[in-house]
């Protein structure tokens, strides 16, 4: 009797220890459900306006499409990307983007670090600066260039004007206008107007590195070259390689500015790969084609993403290790 008593006594207590945990186990499903059911109507909207947009261009490249002649239709497996290949524009605009990519984010990176690390020393006035330097960034892509523009011709241009009283040029230059200088152009406007954001984002990096470690540096009797180069920099590691990285698929998908400035002129000497997506879209009609070269975009995109994941991950362990 004594033991059948205890063996009752021991159940009942270990009923009442799981009824708790039961209880709190509910309490997370709950939380789970409601979690779930706030976040239903963003994910519906993710899925309407990315996903079913993304897997259409997809499906669309693999299918003749026009949009002036719907009788063009059918299954058209890879003739899309074939007559992307055969189109003797493809390679120089392909040129053209690795260019324009290249540049533009090696100029906003050196300028942004430069104006980051000017910001972060104890000058006076730096709060006035910091507040006037995101001013380019904040300025729409569409009047910027069209402001650039006005500035660059050489008929009644700001900038012509200058260089020919300071003697650097004998005649106004058409910037725009010449194959050689217009690419380059329009990635010295797009430096200029997206280096504040390298600016603000390496400066909130610089205010997170510890003092006590260049303090500990410059005892050592590390200059300043030293500090920065073995303080500094591995701090800014993480962030510059998001920021990069974002650049990089930002700056080659960017239609806006191309587009306002050059049209891709002259001679396509400026045009991009989004410029001929839309030229076979808006101009040829040939949405085919148009989704072909989005999809070999997204393609591109999708690696760079996953480069800069598997780089963080090895930086991360490499911290942990």
């Amino acid at each position: 009797m004594k033991s059948l008593s205890g063996m009752a006594a021991q159940s009942g207590m270990g009923a009442a220890r799981k009824a708790p945990a039961r209880a709190a186990a509910s309490r997370v499903d709950r939380a789970r459900r409601v979690a779930l059911l706030f976040t239903a109507p963003a994910f519906a909207f993710f899925i309407l306006l990315s996903v079913y947009p993304l897997l259409r261009v997809v499906w669309q490249s693999l299918r003749y499409a026009n949009l002036v002649n719907p009788s063009v239709s059918g299954f058209a497996g890879l003739d899309n990307f074939r007559t992307i290949f055969e189109d003797d524009d493809f390679f120089p605009a392909l040129g053209h983007t690795a260019l324009w990519t290249g540049l533009s984010v090696i100029g906003e990176y050196c300028l942004g670090l430069v104006s980051a690390l000017a910001l972060n020393a104890k000058i006076r006035g730096r709060g006035l600066f910091r507040a006037i330097i995101i001013t380019p960034w904040v300025i729409p892509i569409v009047v910027a260039g069209m402001n650039w523009s006005w500035i660059l011709t050489p008929e009644y241009g700001v900038l012509n004007l200058w260089l020919v009283r300071l003697g650097v040029i004998h005649e106004p230059i058409a910037w725009l206008g010449r194959p050689d200088t217009a690419l380059l152009s329009v990635t010295l406007v797009n430096i200029w107007r997206s280096f504040p954001f390298y600016t603000i984002s390496l400066l909130a990096a610089l205010q997170a590195v510890p003092s006590d470690l260049h303090e500990a540096a410059a005892l050592d009797g590390a200059g300043s070259w030293a500090r920065f180069r073995f303080v500094t920099l591995p701090h800014l590691r993480t962030v510059s390689l998001t920021l990069i990285v974002m650049h990089v698929v930002w700056t080659a998908v960017n239609f806006d500015f191309i587009w306002v400035m050059t049209q891709g002129g002259p001679l396509n000497s400026s045009e991009t790969l989004p410029i001929m997506i839309y030229r076979y879209a808006m101009q040829s009609f040939d949405v085919g084609a148009a989704c072909a070269l989005a999809s070999m975009m997204m393609g591109f995109m999708a690696t760079v993403f996953f480069v800069q994941y598997y780089a963080n991950q090895r930086l991360g362990a490499a911290r942990t290790s």
